[in-house]
């Protein structure tokens, strides 16, 4: 199993979990690491820039959303993939 999909497995409530914050949040920042990849070598491209910011955005209102709401696994998912804050 590659790094994100380890996490992703980590961080599931149950099995077969897709759905939680959780691991939208884990599943979001893999994206997001991948198209900020692309990005490096492909500076002009404006449309995947737009797509990366809007993963960013999302993943933002997913963290304030646990952070609101379950303390305890905010902090879990942020140590697990080692986002800051």
């Amino acid at each position: 199993m590659s790094n994100s999909q380890n996490s992703t497995a980590e961080l599931a409530l149950h099995e077969g979990d897709t759905g939680s914050a959780d691991v939208q949040i884990a599943r979001l920042t893999d994206r997001i690491v991948k198209l900020t990849d692309h990005m490096a070598g492909n500076k002009k491209d404006l449309s995947s820039r737009r797509g990366l910011l809007r993963l960013v955005a999302r993943r933002r209102k997913l963290l304030d959303y646990l952070a609101r709401t379950e303390n305890d696994r905010y902090e879990k998912v942020i140590s697990t993939l080692g986002l800051r804050r």
